[in-house]
């Protein structure tokens, strides 16, 4: 079940992913993470009772760490999409995210099964293939579009950033003991509120939904909170290695999304990449 937690979980951030940056095109990136994290709490009255769990102190604790950690890479990830191309940040974030827990897992011991760790290289593949954009083109939508005045190395940079962070969101939920439930989620919403709260008053950020974004920072909360379940439930039956690595997957739900939402093309690349990401997900769920 673990893998198909984190397919879940890649699927379910693509999605956040591409509607966060759709919204951070079009609102400061502060209003967009906060209130997309407001939404996400919100889901969570209902989630956790269904899901049950022990609510103990290392676990709200835990949660609360990547809560924070979550909500610095949200901010980071939204401004550099919201500024850079997608082509440029997706695949930077997603193989960070992937390779780093990859070698904290094979360092602290686990061991896949061959078939598996064969999955694991065709998946860094393929988040590099879906991730191509390809040169520029005239039907470019927002999203592949470099904004002007904005330089293209801060684009790689905070794109890495971002993974960074995101690979610690793993490696932290990867610590939380199998009963926790979705209880570390709460811990996490109770930290990265009130400091993305603190970020707004900081930076003078008003708080209210322009027109037009209110229902996309919805779908992005939404989605954002069912990636983070899925993935705590994901780590709770599986390895680091694996469902880190399903989980950076994202790219391709993305992909799919700005394609039948924003009618972006998919260039031959890309279309290989989604045919090998399934390979992978094949090879990793036969081990």
């Amino acid at each position: 079940m673990g893998i198909v937690f984190a397919l879940l979980a890649a699927t379910s951030y693509g999605a956040g992913d591409f509607f966060g940056g759709l919204a951070a095109r079009h609102a400061p990136v502060v209003r967009v993470t906060l209130l997309s994290q407001v939404v996400g709490a919100l889901l969570l009255v209902v989630l956790v009772p269904l899901v049950g769990g022990d609510p103990s102190a290392r676990a709200l604790a835990v949660g609360a760490a990547a809560g924070l950690a979550g909500a610095l890479a949200l901010l980071v990830f939204y401004r550099a999409m919201g500024s850079g191309s997608m082509s440029v940040v997706a695949p930077v974030s997603a193989l960070a995210s992937a390779a780093i827990p990859v070698v904290v897992g094979l360092a602290t011991g686990e061991d896949p099964a061959p078939v598996a760790l064969v999955g694991v290289a065709v998946a860094l593949a393929a988040i590099g293939l879906v991730s191509q954009h390809g040169p520029p083109a005239a039907d470019d939508t927002e999203l592949d579009r470099q904004e002007p005045g904005t330089s293209r190395r801060t684009t790689l940079l905070l794109g890495l950033l971002a993974g960074t962070l995101f690979a610690t969101v793993f490696l932290l939920f990867d610590h939380v003991s199998d009963d926790a439930g979705l209880w570390p989620l709460v811990g996490a919403r109770v930290a990265s509120v009130p400091f993305l709260l603190l970020v707004a008053l900081v930076t003078r950020t008003a708080l209210r939904p322009g027109s037009g974004t209110t229902r996309i920072i919805v779908a992005c909360g939404v989605f954002d909170m069912g990636a983070n379940a899925f993935l705590v439930l994901a780590f709770g039956s599986g390895l680091l290695v694996l469902v880190a690595v399903i989980s950076s997957l994202y790219p391709a739900s993305t992909l799919v999304l700005a394609r039948v939402v924003l009618n972006e093309r998919v260039t031959r690349v890309q279309a290989t990449g989604l045919a090998v990401a399934a390979c992978a997900v094949v090879l990793i769920a036969l081990a």
